[in-house]
């Protein structure tokens, strides 16, 4: 499956070293301003090569509208975008034609499909993500007129934990880093690993500010299911928490439950959502990401011929793939509340007559 959502929907297609990569976005409602320049800017926070904590790769990832736009305006028509290809060296993939790498989809693409892209790693590859993130930002644009916003920074790196979250402060970080305090410990941690050609995980936090109450659906399409989803749908996912998530088995029911006054919830233990709809609150997702699996140093594994070998790996990769994740966590976060939008705006009678009795 290549496509994502219900109502707003995004398909993406393309490799890591084919010609372009790209999306095909269905349901935007006619009349969005579509800013290229704040599309471009999305991208451009995602884009590799920017510093020695992301792969060296060289890619520009500017972004061409082919259709769905006239005159500034979505048109209610299909939007594709595409973004191509520039920076390959698809020779540095030579030695792995025949060897499944360690901690990579080869072994699980192969046995499904019976053939790989083992230039890395084809259609699995985090390269993909670019589409998402300009799919991410055509659904900002729609959702921005509504006040709703989104924030990401990492919260951790390698078990180095953010002490306090401030969301303003990401831009002004190479890592996009939440908290300063911990900001240059987490940066040596990326660093260490990288000069001992191995990687690291983290945990990105993303921010949801601005949501009306009621997004969601009550049983089989929760917005902390399909968020999750998403989240587990990027690369290098292993887990998903909504508020305070793993943390709350930890809790009493007194301690873990907000209370409600007059004026709203007291405290956001449950991270903006109850029984799968969002209360109002800002919803606050923490999605962890392993560790590159791409590392520089000699491993077992075994050839397509199921022989025993080792494998030595080239390329240029992310010494925390992290960091770059969290600005596709967001994206995905964007796209979830725009479809979960347009769901909702059925949902009763009153909606229903407010669009059709003007």
């Amino acid at each position: 499956m290549n496509r994502f959502g219900e109502r707003f929907t995004i398909s993406t297609f393309g490799e890591s070293h084919g010609k372009a990569i790209g999306c095909l976005m269905d349901g935007v409602p006619a009349g969005l301003p579509i800013d290229e320049s704040f599309i471009q800017s999305e991208l451009d926070r995602r884009r590799p090569g920017q510093n020695e904590f992301a792969t060296a790769r060289k890619e520009a990832d500017k972004v061409e509208i082919l259709s769905g736009t006239f005159e500034g305006l979505s048109t209610g028509t299909p939007i594709m975008m595409v973004i191509y290809n520039t920076d390959q060296k698809s020779g540095d993939y030579s030695n792995v034609k025949d060897i499944f790498r360690p901690g990579h989809a080869d072994f699980t693409y192969m046995h499904k499909y019976g053939l790989r892209d083992y230039r890395g790693g084809g259609r699995s590859s985090a390269r993909e993500t670019a589409a998402r993130v300009a799919g991410g930002a055509v659904a900002k644009l729609m959702l921005r007129s509504l006040g709703i916003t989104f924030q990401s920074g990492i919260s951790a790196i390698h078990g180095i934990e953010a002490l306090s979250l401030d969301f303003t402060y990401p831009p002004n970080s190479p890592i996009y880093a939440l908290d300063p305090n911990v900001e240059e410990a987490q940066k040596a941690a990326i660093l260490e690993a990288k000069n001992a050609h191995d990687s690291v995980g983290g945990v990105a936090t993303v921010k949801i500010s601005g949501l009306p109450i009621g997004l969601g659906e009550g049983l089989y399409y929760k917005l902390d299911a399909v968020l999750a989803e998403a989240m587990m749908g990027i690369n290098a996912v292993k887990a998903v928490e909504i508020g305070e998530g793993i943390h709350s088995t930890q809790l009493l029911a007194s301690q873990n439950n907000d209370p409600i006054s007059p004026k709203g919830f007291k405290t956001n233990h449950a991270g903006g959502i109850l029984g799968g709809m969002s209360n109002g609150d800002d919803v606050l997702i923490r999605v962890h990401f392993k560790p590159t699996p791409s590392i520089f140093i000699d491993q077992e594994s075994i050839n397509t011929a199921n022989e025993s070998v080792h494998v030595s790996l080239k390329g240029r990769h992310d010494p925390c793939v992290a960091v770059r994740g969290s600005v596709v966590a967001e994206s995905m976060a964007a796209l979830v509340i725009a479809d979960m939008l347009l769901l909702n705006m059925g949902r009763t009678m009153s909606g229903v007559e407010g669009y059709y009795r003007k």
